[in-house]
């Protein structure tokens, strides 16, 4: 893939947004800035939005890409029911950056993102068929098929995490909130207490292990990548979850297909605003 010119990512997320400018797939130049609190209105967020893009900003950009923690209508840029974002139901993107800054402007789901970003400048590069899995406070997906994004209807294809599981769904245990909602910790704080080698964290981790097996399952009866690529604040801490994990995948239906996965974890640093920006090629 040709990697020629300047282009601006955008990672909106409920938490921070960040922007990065690249100039033939090299981050020259980044900023970010946490995302309004309680916002009172869209166009709080929005403004925030514009401001960082505005930062990274130079007359070579030659085209915009945002990854957005929603489904999207790819074509026209409209987002839809923004994750812990208020306000944003339905924002016609797209339209509104174009004008503010007159280039193309390019929005995908975050983890789409993440997993064209991996395809591009991480685990990825090698392989034509995985799926790039986000394990953060939720689970998000991405699935790449001959060396691109899945072309789907809505947007929604890789979201594994919202398939129903026991009495939740899979986000509900395979995710930093599976420590919230069980054990009453963050994600960060129960990883500090396995680190200490305290007894129930490190059972904790072992039963997020076991339930990501399941989460595997699904995706090899859906999808049957060649390699899974597991990133995001929890996905660090495998070490603690992926002897489970691996065990969890040895009753599987057909063994053949566990036994060629690969299953690897990402290195890739600004993964969110890379993906971005890889919309653009």
């Amino acid at each position: 893939m040709s990697m020629n010119g300047t282009y601006i990512g955008i990672d909106f997320g409920g938490t921070n947004i960040r922007a990065a400018r690249v100039t033939n797939g090299v981050m020259v130049e980044n900023h970010n800035a946490p995302t309004p609190l309680n916002p009172k209105s869209c166009e709080e967020t929005l403004n925030a939005l514009v401001n960082v893009a505005a930062s990274v900003m130079d007359d070579s950009v030659e085209g915009i890409g945002v990854g957005v923690p929603s489904v999207v209508d790819r074509e026209k840029g409209i987002v839809y029911n923004v994750a812990n974002i208020p306000y944003w139901d339905e924002v016609p993107l797209k339209d509104i950056l174009q004008e503010r800054f007159s280039v193309p402007v390019y929005i995908n789901n975050d983890a789409n993102c993440f997993a064209i970003a991996e395809r591009y400048f991480g685990e990825g590069q090698s392989f034509e068929n995985f799926v790039g899995i986000t394990l953060g406070t939720g689970l998000g997906g991405g699935i790449i098929q001959k060396g691109h994004l899945l072309a789907d209807a809505n947007c929604g294809s890789g979201e594994f995490g919202h398939v129903p599981y026991l009495d939740h769904d899979i986000e509900y245990y395979c995710s930093g909130s599976f420590f919230m909602h069980e054990y009453g910790v963050t994600g960060k704080e129960m990883y500090q207490r396995a680190l200490s080698q305290d007894k129930i964290a490190l059972e904790a981790y072992r039963k997020l292990g076991s339930h990501l097996s399941v989460a595997i399952k699904i995706i090899i009866l859906t999808v049957d990548p060649e390699m899974i690529v597991f990133g995001g604040s929890v996905a660090t801490a495998y070490p603690l979850f992926e002897e489970k994990m691996i065990e969890g995948l040895r009753d599987f239906r057909f063994p053949r297909s566990v036994e060629k996965l690969k299953i690897r974890y990402s290195n890739l640093k600004h993964a969110g605003v890379l993906g971005a920006v890889s919309l653009c090629y």
